[in-house]
């Protein structure tokens, strides 16, 4: 995430775009999305689909995530997503997100990340997949129970496999006999 970042300051993102439609802004270090906005980045070997009204900070170590939705796909390497009541670890993972004011909802498509909520780091939960196994809801602050499980919701393989396909990839899951989501 590193070369997102130079590429941001340096006004380069706009090269990595891919796909840009409705309101989209990108500014220094941020990338927000208005209420009919979507893009689509690829800097290195990692590929990002913001979705509508999100906002999104690339950082040296990985991304904030503010608010809405984003799905990536990244290459080999260590990256940290931070959401207002989580923090996540990931290895050469995809990762699905959607930042609530209440919780953070993340499902690790394929791959490991290690769950850690911000109000109670010792709650910390280690997932690995290998298709959409164990999608979690991170709560914030307060919440009696701090990771809970839940659904595997608003994100799709086809938009996988299309993340992957940008960066010379395919999805660990294809021609593995997965009944696709």
């Amino acid at each position: 995430m590193l070369l997102v970042r130079e590429a941001l300051a340096q006004g380069r993102l706009e090269q990595g775009v891919y796909r840009r439609q409705g309101d989209v802004r990108i500014s220094g270090d941020s990338v927000s999305t208005g209420a009919d906005g979507e893009v689509v980045f690829v800097v290195d070997k990692d590929a990002v689909l913001v979705r509508r009204n999100s906002g999104l900070s690339i950082l040296k170590t990985g991304l904030r995530i503010v608010s809405g939705a984003v799905l990536s796909v990244f290459g080999d390497g260590r990256r940290q997503l931070r959401t207002p009541s989580a923090n996540i670890g990931i290895r050469g993972t995809a990762v699905y997100l959607e930042v609530e004011p209440s919780r953070t909802y993340v499902c690790t498509c394929y791959g490991e990340a290690v769950l850690e909520p911000r109000g109670d780091p010792a709650a910390r939960e280690t997932v690995r997949t290998l298709h959409h196994e164990q999608p979690r809801y991170i709560m914030a602050e307060g919440a009696p129970q701090m990771i809970m499980r839940a659904p595997v919701v608003n994100h799709t393989d086809a938009e996988l496999v299309f993340l992957e396909s940008l960066v010379g990839r395919e999805p660990p899951f294809v021609g593995k006999g997965f009944k696709p989501y």
